[in-house]
């Protein structure tokens, strides 16, 4: 029994190497770290300044804020995608690529919870920060440029890795909008080995969770180091 499952293994993760099984699947991986990277650009982006956004003194503000953010937690981003990449496209008559709603999704969730971070960043900066450099005669603009700003960068990088890494995993329920990722062409490959290798499926998704680690762990890697380098 003990040989049979080794042989089962064995011709399981023999379906990577057929054909270009292997070289698609990092192919589909390429795509879903595409997704991730314009997504988490145009998230630092727009979620800097919707966290500025939410640090001005004003009640209207702070409520629209608020709901946004609220929003955009709450609701799943699975719905989120549908509502994009259906909605839109029968309510709006806006046509959308699986991609482009997928952007669209991560963007408008990245960005709220990106905006909450820079809130929480610019926030913890002690208010005798702010009282020092008015006694030095700076003006406002220079005690944010050069006082409030490197410590909000100090405090926001290291968490904003974990968001990132969010992300990227979250990357995955593209698939449910036709999106063809790793996961989609992973379950292409299962399916087209289905009957010759009925194992495959273990050794295509050990793969695509490996897959996943690395891309994840390089973050968290660097998040630590940031974080290393803060402390000294």
């Amino acid at each position: 029994m003990h040989s049979s499952a080794l042989e089962a293994i064995s011709s399981a993760f023999s379906v990577l190497f057929m054909g270009r099984n292997f070289i698609r699947l990092l192919g589909g991986l390429w795509v879903t770290i595409s997704i991730a990277a314009v997504s988490v650009v145009l998230s630092v982006f727009f979620g800097t300044l919707f966290g500025l956004l939410m640090t001005v003194k004003n009640r209207v503000i702070e409520v629209l804020c608020r709901i946004y953010l609220e929003f955009m937690r709450i609701m799943p981003q699975m719905v989120l995608l549908f509502m994009a990449y259906y909605g839109l496209t029968r309510t709006l008559g806006i046509s959308l690529s699986g991609e482009g709603a997928s952007v669209l999704v991560f963007t408008l969730w990245g960005s709220a919870e990106m905006g909450d971070l820079v809130r929480g960043a610019l926030q913890s900066v002690p208010v005798h920060q702010y009282e020092s450099g008015r006694a030095l005669g700076l003006t406002e603009k220079q005690i944010f440029a050069h006082i409030i700003l490197p410590q909000t960068l100090r405090r926001l990088v290291p968490v904003s890795m974990n968001l990132v890494t969010r992300m990227i995993k979250t990357t995955s329920l593209v698939v449910f909008v036709g999106v063809i990722e790793v996961v989609k062409i992973g379950q292409q490959i299962i399916e087209a080995n289905r009957l010759k290798v009925p194992s495959s499926s273990i050794a295509i998704y050990a793969t695509i969770f490996f897959m996943y680690y690395v891309v994840c762990r390089i973050f968290s890697l660097l998040a630590g180091i940031l974080e290393k380098r803060q402390k000294e």
